[in-house]
């Protein structure tokens, strides 16, 4: 397997080039900027672009994905729930300061339960609601790896003030479909370092039984 994962964007979205050593085909997640910095590494990888997913609509995340497929013909995947998001992008580009990308409907979308990415280098969708409706996180169960989104990252949690964010549906989400992954699953966050899911039970405040997000 060849993973490459790269921060892009001015909030430092962690993008996440995956590709088969044997056929030379990838999926990318979370294009989010930088189209061509993501172009260049499929190229020096001699990478074909088969899929592009994106765990959910926000513009740190999705802001790329028209633009990447425009340029590799890769089709867009991402949870229809999150497709309010996606009519927002004015609003959200508003947010940051930024020009607003051009944005278009998935060509399908990221289901829970849909096996996505390639042959040899298959995923799950789970749809992991609560920092936005339609996130979802990404397990290659034999690599074990969980692609989160921003769902969890080390040490923390996705927010969930922003629009489609809800407190109590993202502990859900923590709990009964990621906490329930081997301890030495291997979590790439949508933003900064990487860990696993079993530091995270261990060590991570907002995981810890009891806790309560009011």
């Amino acid at each position: 397997m060849i993973r490459e994962t790269f921060p892009v964007g001015p909030l430092q979205c962690n993008c996440t080039i995956l590709g088969d050593e044997t056929t030379r085909e990838a999926i990318v997640v979370d294009p989010g900027d930088n189209i061509p910095g993501i172009l260049r590494r499929l190229a020096q990888h001699g990478l074909t672009l088969k899929q592009i997913i994106v765990t959910h609509a926000h513009i740190d995340h999705v802001g790329g994905a028209v633009s990447l497929k425009r340029a590799t013909g890769a089709p867009i995947l991402l949870n229809q729930n999150d497709l309010p998001l996606l009519a927002m992008m004015n609003m959200q580009a508003d947010w940051l300061g930024i020009a607003t990308p051009e944005v278009a409907t998935p060509d399908q979308s990221a289901e829970d339960g849909l096996k996505v990415g390639l042959p040899g280098l298959t995923a799950e969708v789970l749809h992991t609601p609560g920092h936005t409706e339609g996130s979802v996180c990404l397990h290659f169960a034999p690599q074990k790896l969980l692609l989160a989104g921003d769902t969890l990252f080390a040490g923390s949690i996705g927010r969930t003030d922003l629009p489609g964010g809800n407190s109590q549906k993202i502990l859900r989400s923590l709990h009964d479909r990621l906490l329930v992954l081997p301890d030495e699953t291997h979590v790439v966050p949508g933003h900064g370092i990487e860990t696993t899911i079993g530091v995270e039970r261990e060590s991570n405040p907002y995981l810890q039984p009891g806790f309560r997000l009011d």
